[in-house]
């Protein structure tokens, strides 16, 4: 093992959730109509926990040499099966290069980042290349 860490819960979609080593964030469920404005919900930590890790592994990739930028979009849908599910859309882009060189950097990012590897492969995740964009290197 590398590393370990854990997350807690214990008051559903609204209120705090935390890590022990001193993260606490506020909670706010995106259904919920009186919600806190300023607090996260599931949606944007699994945007945030993917963007990060798949621009890491690209970082990686690219061995530092440009610059790169994930940018992920996460929507929450009714599930034919009832519930919700989640449709998930990562798209990489690389400073100076081409559209194959981008989607080669994408595909060798993708293969190796540990959140690509538990998402991956469910039908409503995809991966996607575009133009480098200075905006979307930059946290918004």
């Amino acid at each position: 093992m590398r590393y370990r860490t854990e997350a807690i819960n214990s008051d559903g979609g609204d209120g705090t959730a935390g890590v022990p080593e001193g993260l606490t964030v506020t909670v706010s469920s995106p259904l919920n109509p009186d919600r806190d404005p300023a607090g996260t919900n599931p949606e944007q930590l699994l945007a945030l926990a993917w963007a990060t890790c798949l621009n890491a592994t690209a970082q990686a990739v690219v061995a530092r040499r440009t610059r790169t930028a994930v940018r992920v979009e996460v929507e929450l849908h009714d599930a034919s099966t009832g519930g919700y599910e989640f449709h998930v859309d990562a798209f990489l882009s690389v400073e100076d290069a081409s559209g194959e060189e981008t989607r080669r950097v994408l595909d060798a990012a993708h293969a190796r980042c540990p959140v690509s590897k538990l998402i991956g492969g469910a039908a409503t995740v995809s991966v996607h290349a575009e133009e480098f964009a200075e905006a979307a290197a930059s946290t918004r």
